[in-house]
């Protein structure tokens, strides 16, 4: 829009910052609170998305007496922002004590820019993921969400120095190496409120992932969470729970997957026959459920092809 007019030029161009502000992204994060001094943000039920900016991991965040610790920081500079700025809010301000990373995929460590000043750790394997591989994961996700990504970079957290019984910000903490979804899994449990984030080896309502996994080492894991005595639970993905319950879905889920995929290798199937195999009823309410099978057959399925071939003479 061209004009002469001064004053109808600063018209439109208020109307033009307007519009863009309008459009603006916006992860429209909110806070729940779990029990005294616990929150998480609940990330929605999808695949990564152009309209969902990559918002589909659970974060959550610690206020203790002394300050914040944060569990993961999301997909995006901007998540990591607008985190912070609702994590200040919540906690009347107070310093972020330390920031921890379950794991390293991109949705759950690129927001890491926000909490610059802070100490970022993880446990050693997924520093070295990321330090390796974190260009690699961003640029994928940029190309799947576009511009929410805008301005992010990767800060590789340092090593955790230290699991087990910590206190952080005067807040009793455990941390536990694990593995499974991941060759190095991070678990977080509040002592005070008996609340376990447990990352992505728990998911809830949603198929699990396993671009990276071991299903025997997963499983192994979830029998570690199982001896825990939590009173809530914060999966990767999926609303909280109370009990087992998300901890034996997650568990039922990828014992019919393991079994299925090995009975396919055994019975000579090839990766298409096995991707449009029927997927058992009670696991279609699973969210993404036919787009995770057939990623799981994708990442999986060729090693038990070779595993499954008869042995030379």
């Amino acid at each position: 829009m061209k004009t002469s007019n001064p004053s109808l030029r600063l018209f439109a161009g208020a109307a033009l910052l307007a519009c863009t502000a309008a459009n603006a992204p916006d992860y429209a994060l909110k806070p729940q609170r779990i029990a005294d001094g616990v929150f998480w943000f609940e990330g929605v039920d999808e695949h990564f998305t152009r309209s969902n900016g990559g918002n589909i991991a659970n974060t959550g965040f610690i206020v203790g007496r002394d300050g914040v610790v944060v569990i993961d920081t999301g997909p995006s500079k901007l998540y990591g922002q607008q985190m912070r700025a609702q994590i200040d809010k919540a906690s009347g301000g107070k310093p972020i004590a330390e920031v921890l990373i379950t794991h390293a995929h991109p949705d759950h460590f690129l927001g890491n820019q926000a909490f610059a000043g802070a100490p970022i750790e993880a446990l050693p394997a997924t520093v070295t993921t990321i330090t390796q591989q974190g260009e690699t994961l961003s640029a994928n996700l940029y190309r799947l969400v576009g511009a929410w990504m805008q301005g992010t970079e990767v800060r590789a957290p340092t090593p955790l120095a230290q699991t087990g019984e910590r206190s952080i910000a005067g807040r009793r903490l455990r941390l536990i190496a694990l593995t499974g979804h991941t060759e190095s899994d991070l678990v977080v449990f509040d002592e005070a409120s008996g609340t376990l984030f447990a990352g992505d080896l728990v998911f809830f309502h949603r198929a699990a992932t396993t671009p990276n996994a071991d299903i025997a080492h997963w499983l192994a894991s979830l029998d570690q969470l199982q001896k825990i005595d939590f009173r809530q639970l914060v999966p990767g993905h999926g609303p909280i729970v109370h009990g087992p319950e998300a901890i034996a879905e997650t568990r039922a889920y990828l014992s019919w997957l393991r079994d299925s995929l090995k009975q396919a290798a055994a019975n000579g199937l090839d990766m298409v026959e096995v991707m449009n195999a029927p997927i058992p009823e009670r696991f279609r309410k699973l969210a993404v459920v036919d787009e995770e099978h057939t990623r799981s057959v994708s990442h999986l399925y060729p090693k038990l092809e070779i595993e499954a071939l008869p042995p030379a003479k």
